[in-house]
């Protein structure tokens, strides 16, 4: 057996830590009915959810990797299946999000309309309809390539186990530059759209607008890290070539700046920048502490 070493204890820590704040801010979420009727929060939630789940994930990955522990082939096709979705879901829900600070700074008359629990729900849909396209062209090849009894063997579990054809890892590449693309157009569109209509406004609604903007360049900065994240597989795969330790040491940088640094990004940019979700998660954080604290003062004066 592997001992643990300072990289992998850091990641634990990082990653326990985030999974700890977005348990306290979807907790924060499902306590109040105004966020789960409002769109961004309804999408923010899904990003909590998504976020948990490839830390989850790849954590997961990470530890069964590094201690060359095997699985069944058939577990690691799920664990594949969802952490591939979810990869895509958190910058698809970040891109709807800018969409919906458009319109409530540019169109606020139709933002009632537009932006209701009903075209959040379908918005839901369409995003992770979208995330799956990849996972299922990859995964459809694999199975008209592979036996029945492939699915019982053990192995350790890797993403490129998957990938039978290299034409398929092209496509995967092709289709994800493709998605961002779109998402960067509509983000800088959106982005210059809210700058036109700040510099236009007056009061209270420029001071919002402003917090609009801001709030997309906070998205964009996201949006940017998650695009590294697609290109940092053919960076490690050209510094294998050259040196093993180095690999290692850049993959290890790869994971925690351009996987874990952008979903710390959401708590922040909603969990704290939001005056409204600020006071709650404050409030549920302040019960649950004096709660514990009552509880520990009861149970002495018991003894």
């Amino acid at each position: 057996m592997r001992q643990l070493n300072d990289q992998v204890i850091i990641v634990q820590v990082l990653v326990g830590v985030f999974l700890c704040i977005n348990t306290m801010l979807i907790i924060t979420f499902f306590m109040k009915d105004t966020f789960y009727r409002t769109m961004r929060y309804i999408l923010f939630a899904v990003t909590l959810l998504s976020d948990c789940l490839i830390l989850i994930l790849t954590d997961l990955l990470l530890i069964l990797t590094y201690f060359h522990l095997s699985i069944q082939v058939s577990l690691c096709l799920i664990m594949f299946a969802v952490s591939s979705v979810c990869n895509f879901v958190t910058p698809f829900t970040l891109t709807a999000m800018t969409l919906e600070r458009y319109v409530a700074s540019c169109m606020p008359l139709r933002h009632g309309e537009l932006c209701s629990t009903r075209s959040a729900l379908q918005c839901i849909l369409i995003i992770h309809g979208l995330s799956s396209v990849p996972c299922i062209l990859i995964l459809s090849v694999f199975f008209a390539s592979v036996s029945l009894s492939f699915f019982t063997q053990y192995r350790v579990c890797f993403g490129q186990t998957f990938i039978i054809r290299s034409w398929q890892g092209h496509l995967r590449s092709a289709i994800s530059q493709f998605y961002f693309l779109i998402m960067c157009i509509i983000i800088v569109f959106s982005y210059i759209q809210i700058m036109k209509v700040a510099k236009a406004a007056s009061g209270e609604n420029k001071k919002s607008t402003h917090k609009g903007l801001r709030t997309v360049a906070l998205h964009a900065f996201q949006l940017l890290l998650c695009l590294i994240q697609l290109w940092c597989p053919f960076i490690e795969d050209a510094v294998l070539q050259i040196n093993f330790m180095l690999y290692v040491n850049v993959r290890y940088f790869n994971y925690i700046m351009f996987s874990l640094t952008p979903r710390c990004l959401s708590p922040l940019i909603y969990g704290l920048r939001d005056d409204k979700f600020f006071l709650a998660l404050r409030y549920h954080v302040l019960y649950f502490f004096l709660y514990h604290c009552l509880k520990k003062v009861s149970s002495r004066n018991w003894q």
